[in-house]
């Protein structure tokens, strides 16, 4: 019996350790295998995560020939052609159904859009610091009215407060904020 043979009949008993030292003996021709049938590295790795999961899963299907140069590599070497197939078929659906996919309408220029953007996040950002300048009763109320599209009642009904310190909360916010954005604006 090969030392191969032996570490194989430890893995097919279920010993962790002893696949963890078939993994290191040959997952570097397995990987080699892979990067070669795909040619991206990182595919490669995970496709040798494949391999030797599918070698776990599988081990009590393969019983060692007896030989005195029994190898399971060929065996790996199958089962990495297997699993390299299967990658390269789920990236040709994957293909094919993107291809399905309408393409967007192309515009010219981006360029308004990006500004347009920006320039919201930069006043979006503004308003927030502002917010957060004024006392947390008062900002509340700002919000829920502004936000969430609430009444007067809604937000007293919520707050638990009387609807005339709403109002009054609500008019003190504005004017805070109000004077604040002008002299920014200024």
């Amino acid at each position: 019996m090969t030392d191969e043979e032996e570490l194989w009949g430890r893995v097919r008993d279920g010993d962790g350790e002893a696949f963890g030292e078939l993994y290191e003996r040959h997952a570097q021709a397995v990987f080699a295998y892979c990067l070669r049938r795909t040619g991206i590295w990182a595919v490669a790795e995970d496709l040798v995560s494949v391999v030797f999961m599918e070698t776990w899963r599988k081990r009590a299907a393969v019983a060692s020939e007896g030989s005195q140069k029994w190898s399971l590599l060929p065996w790996l070497y199958g089962v990495a052609l297997g699993v390299t197939r299967n990658h390269h078929r789920s990236r040709s659906r994957y293909r094919a159904a993107l291809d399905r996919v309408p393409q967007p309408a192309a515009d010219d220029d981006h360029a308004e859009d990006v500004a347009r953007r920006v320039d919201a996040e930069i006043r979006t950002r503004a308003v927030i610091a502002e917010l957060a300048a004024l006392p947390v009763k008062d900002r509340e109320v700002l919000e829920m009215s502004a936000w969430s599209d609430l009444s007067h009642a809604q937000i007293a009904e919520v707050l638990g407060i009387p609807i005339g310190t709403v109002k009054s909360r609500l008019a003190r916010a504005q004017r805070t904020l109000r004077g604040v954005l002008v002299e920014e604006a200024l």
